[in-house]
């Protein structure tokens, strides 16, 4: 079986076995749910209900007028406990409606009526998909409705869905395409349609057979929809990468997929359309895969928005508590963000919690560059990474614009194999933040000018 992949990367260690052939769980119905405004790149939503509301799971409870946003919905029904600025799992805080539940669960699939996706309008597609707040559910949480409206006179001739789950310890989209093969199809003939695509793709990495011959029998005969085996390689599944690798187009600098007439999503964003379009059903729960070696019985669960990281934890026999310091992950090793404590709630973005113990946690000091390059030769989008480094550590913004920092897709893999253990993407992010600051400033003064 050939297989295809792209320049540079890394290969880490997966530990995907921990979790790779447990079927999905649902998880128990929370008692309480967090459910922050800001779950998706774009404007945050405002809140549309208020404390003491009484709310039914699926109901919108907050939106915005924008363009580039995703309206949030009540994952489970119950009455609005408070609205207040909470802990947010992707750092800092940001304001949340708390819903305490009343016991209920709705049943999504006793309403549903077949649908044949050839006989909805692309319009029609983007409105459900709008109205049922998806976002991107591989991590970047891009509203979806935003990537199926192209500029005008835009063409789009490919519609790729990312399988690969290059993330180590994550599972979840690997159980996804294993158990909702038909599903995972049918979202992406519905993106087909949304965006006039003639041809679909599912990009899967090799190390995932179960689900390969899943998706294989889905597909069938099919002649628009193709499965394209790819390398077990990290960041494999980052979009740039995955289109160079699926379909040999590059994505130029500055640009985006669409400007090499694709559109790139996650499998199981595709599930979450199918769910909107046929079950009318909001996007108010996902898969999310608990793993590492500090949790005590790792699982795919299929837990509702809002819930907190100690309730998920706690339906996974906890965590390993004589094995001392841990460090708790909103995601994999390579991206996640490291949690200050377990109130956090799971959002539309959290395809994972890993769970590390000492033995496996980064050093916290670290040594002198030596110049060896090794970063260089990694990097997955041909940066220097050991100059971005220095660059943003001392906030040199104007170095770091002239050495392209805000191509960096901060995958992590510069930070992984420098010998020197320099936390090279700690910098980079931070350099980068402090260029969208000054943006931020610098529009606001223009506005007054």
């Amino acid at each position: 079986m050939s297989v295809k992949t792209f320049d540079r990367g890394i290969h880490p260690a997966y530990h995907k076995k921990l979790t790779s052939g447990r079927n999905i769980e649902r998880a128990a119905l929370p008692k309480t749910v967090i459910i922050p405004l800001q779950q998706h790149a774009g404007a945050p939503c405002e809140p549309l209900v208020k404390k003491g509301d009484v709310v039914q799971e699926g109901q919108k409870i907050a939106d915005v007028k924008a363009f580039v946003s995703a309206p949030i919905h009540a994952s489970i029904s119950g009455k609005v406990k408070d609205i207040e600025i909470s802990n947010h799992p992707g750092g800092g805080r940001a304001l949340a409606i708390i819903i305490d539940g009343d016991g209920t669960s709705r049943d999504w699939k006793a309403d549903a009526r077949p649908v044949d996706i050839n006989s909805i309008s692309a319009d029609a597609i983007r409105d459900a998909v709008r109205d049922a707040g998806i976002v991107g559910m591989g991590g970047a949480a891009f509203p979806t409705s935003v990537k199926l409206s192209p500029p005008k006179g835009r063409t789009i001739d490919t519609v790729v869905l990312n399988g690969c789950e290059c993330e180590p310890f994550l599972t979840a989209d690997d159980r996804i395409m294993v158990e909702e093969a038909d599903h995972v199809l049918l979202g992406l003939r519905a993106l087909m349609k949304a965006v006039a695509a003639p041809a679909g793709i599912i990009g899967i990495e090799e190390n995932k057979p179960e689900a390969i011959g899943a998706l294989r029998k889905a597909i069938g005969s099919a002649s628009d929809i193709k499965l394209v085996i790819l390398e077990t390689k990290y960041p494999q599944g980052a979009e740039k990468m995955l289109i160079a690798a699926a379909m040999g187009r590059k994505v130029p600098t500055g640009k985006l997929p669409l400007d090499v007439g694709v559109v790139v999503n996650n499998v199981g964003t595709a599930v979450a359309i199918y769910e909107a379009v046929v079950l009318k059903k909001p996007l108010i729960e996902r898969v999310v895969t608990i793993s590492g070696n500090g949790v005590n019985q790792p699982k795919n669960l299929r837990v509702r928005v809002g819930t907190p990281f100690e309730d998920v934890l706690s339906q996974c026999g906890g965590l390993k508590a004589s094995e001392g310091d841990m460090e708790v992950l909103n995601g994999g090793p390579m991206m996640g963000i490291a949690q200050s404590n377990l109130a956090v709630p799971v959002i539309k973005g959290t395809s994972g919690i890993t769970v590390l113990t000492a033995k496996r946690l980064k050093r916290v000091d670290y040594d002198p560059c030596i110049k060896c390059a090794s970063c260089v030769d990694a990097c997955p989008m041909g940066l220097m990474p050991y100059r971005l480094g220095d660059y943003g550590k001392a906030y040199r913004t104007d170095d770091l614009k002239s050495w392209d920092a805000l191509s960096c897709i901060e995958c992590g893999c510069c930070s992984y194999v420098c010998p020197a253990k320099r936390p090279l993407v700690h910098w980079i992010r931070v350099g980068k933040l402090k260029m969208r600051e000054e943006a931020v400033r610098a529009a606001a003064r223009a506005a007054k000018a």
